[in-house]
C-alpha cells in the first residue's frame, strides 16, 4: 500500500492491514469458486475500511467457531486461523450475502 492515502498510517497498523488483506484475498481465491474479486479502500478520518466482494459460494467464515489456539498443532485442526487473525487485529470485521455477492469488510481505526 504504498499510495498517498497511507502515507501517514504508522507502519505497525499498515502491516496488519496487509496481513488481513492478504489472508482474506486467499481465501476468496482459493475456495470461493469467484472467478473475480472487487477490493476497496476508504479511508475515513481515523478509520481504514477495507471491502472485499466476489461472487462465489455464499460463505460467512464469521460463523465458524474461533480455533483452539492452545491446542498443540498435531491435534489442532487445519483452517481458521488467518479469519481469527484477523478478528484479533482489525477493530471490526463484518461479512453479509447481498444479491449474489459475499460481502466482508474490515475496519481498522488509526
Amino acid at each position: 500500500m504504498n499510495c498517498p492515502e497511507m502515507a501517514d498510517v504508522p507502519e505497525d497498523i499498515l502491516f496488519k492491514i496487509r496481513l488481513c488483506v492478504e489472508e482474506v484475498e486467499e481465501n476468496i481465491l482459493c475456495y470461493s469458486g469467484s472467478k473475480w474479486v472487487e477490493l476497496t479502500v476508504n479511508r475515513k478520518n481515523n478509520e481504514i475500511e477495507i471491502g472485499f466482494r466476489d461472487g462465489g459460494v455464499e460463505f460467512n467464515p464469521l460463523a465458524k467457531d474461533d480455533p483452539d489456539i492452545d491446542a498443540s498443532l498435531e491435534n489442532r485442526p487445519i483452517g481458521g486461523l488467518g479469519i481469527f487473525i484477523c478478528k484479533q487485529m482489525m477493530d471490526s470485521v463484518t461479512y453479509h450475502y447481498e444479491n449474489g455477492s459475499n460481502i466482508f469488510t474490515m475496519v481498522k481505526r488509526l
